[in-house]
């Protein structure tokens, strides 16, 4: 049997928290846009009412895992440093996602639960739409972070 040391469970650990966000980026932007272009007013609840749940469930605790994991195994390994390039890109990548998440992504879910509760579903898929919009961006700076990750930039 191979022993592991505790870095290899921390990116073990960080590698399944980042194929959560990334596959869970993946999943609901592509689930988004069939929803936006189907045009279908229940479909649009629905997607919002599963948002709501797998947002907080799913989704943030995997963004928190993928940060703390990655700190910690910056902090356990005598091969990396904060100073190093490719850490600093990653964190980069990851406070961007974060501002677009926590600003962008919360304001358009809220403003589109809202207008389901008045029933207004036109303005529902409006902010279906800014919100699917900005989690593609997200896609986009997450993709960048996981080509830092193997590329290791500056090494």
């Amino acid at each position: 049997m191979i022993a592991a040391d505790l870095y290899d469970w921390l990116l073990l650990l960080h590698i399944v928290a980042a194929m959560i966000w990334v596959g869970g980026a993946v999943m609901l932007g592509a689930t988004a846009t069939r929803v936006i272009r189907a045009g279908d007013d229940e479909d649009v609840a629905r997607f919002l009412g599963n948002l709501r749940v797998l947002g907080p469930l799913v989704l943030a605790p995997a963004t928190v895992a993928v940060l703390g994991l990655g700190i910690w195994m910056v902090l356990d390994s005598s091969a990396w440093d904060f100073g190093q390039e490719w850490v600093q890109l990653a964190l980069g990548l990851f406070a961007g996602a974060f501002v677009i998440g926590a600003a962008h992504q919360s304001s358009a879910a809220i403003r589109a639960d809202r207008a389901l509760e008045r029933g207004d579903h036109p303005e529902a898929r409006r902010q279906l739409v800014r919100w699917s919009v900005g989690y593609w961006l997200i896609l986009a700076f997450l993709l960048a972070a996981v080509w830092d990750m193997v590329m290791k930039p500056g090494l």
